[in-house]
């Protein structure tokens, strides 16, 4: 080793380059491996958090070794949780995940099989090679509208988690007494029994029909019958009730009930543009 004057290299000027040596060789090999937690969530384990947890308990292993928190992976390894083989779904920094639009129809359910055999949204879903379609929150069975699809856990749980204040667009046709007071408290927030909850906005259309009224509401959570809950706090009944936007996505009309259609890429990348850093 010598400098660029043409003078041996002193001990110092090789040690410098050793450390950069090292320092590169490290910053290709974070660039080549992810978390483990992460590659899992991606592969439709579940969130991150939750797989953290699973992995500091011992139930997670890596080529028949216990994982440990912040192990990193190169995708190719052999990965079991709770002893059952994983399929894990690998990083293509040049690919999208793929997401799909499905105008969900009354009397589905958003489970992937169901012990009363009612009809199953994803039943309806396309088949997919070397993954399987992770469903962006739910919808209940008396619920229609758009329910997202994806290929990719991870962006499912970033999705739905509290954090990303997504926001969650309906159509609602609604029977009962609508006043000032009622709507300003629906804004302001009111305590359901697992907490307070609120609309981000509320308008009313101006035509009713005989003593039902329709309205359109957002908020940013996803709870257990949030929409309905609400209204019912108000002495206030939903007699139907429609997704129609999640997020930077907007349900179209070209979609019939029962059917999908898949996102763009321009698409996805609003929907990936719209969550915060993480």
């Amino acid at each position: 080793m010598s400098r660029k004057d043409g003078r041996p290299a002193s001990r110092h000027d090789r040690q410098r380059q050793q450390e950069h040596t090292a320092r590169r060789a490290s910053q290709v090999d974070m660039q080549s491996t992810e978390k483990l937690q992460k590659v899992l969530a991606r592969s439709g384990c579940g969130s991150r958090r939750a797989l953290e947890k699973l992995i500091e308990a011992g139930d997670v292993k890596v080529n028949g070794q216990v994982a440990k928190l912040g192990d990193r992976i190169r995708g190719d390894e052999q990965v079991t949780l709770k002893g059952s083989r994983v399929k894990l779904c690998a990083l293509d920094a040049n690919q999208l995940p793929r997401v799909l639009m499905y105008n969900k129809p009354e009397g589905e359910v958003c489970t992937r099989s169901d012990p009363e055999s009612r009809p199953t949204v994803y039943a309806a879903m396309p088949k997919i090679q070397g993954s399987r379609w992770v469903a962006v929150g739910r919808l209940d069975i008396n619920t229609s509208g758009l329910l997202l699809m994806t290929d990719s856990g991870e962006l499912a749980n970033r999705l739905m988690h509290p954090s990303s204040e997504i926001d969650r667009e309906y159509r609602v046709r609604i029977f009962g007494e609508v006043t000032e007071a009622k709507i300003n408290a629906l804004r302001q927030g009111v305590q359901l029994e697992d907490g307070p909850a609120r609309f981000t906005d509320i308008s009313l259309d101006a035509e009713k029909e005989g003593r039902n009224q329709w309205a359109t509401v957002t908020l940013k959570e996803g709870r257990n019958r949030e929409v309905r809950r609400l209204w019912e706090s108000q002495d206030i009944q939903v007699s139907r009730l429609k997704r129609v936007r999640y997020g930077a996505v907007i349900l179209p009309g070209r979609i019939p009930r029962g059917r999908w259609a898949e996102c763009t890429q321009e698409e996805v990348k609003a929907l990936l543009a719209s969550l915060p850093e993480g």
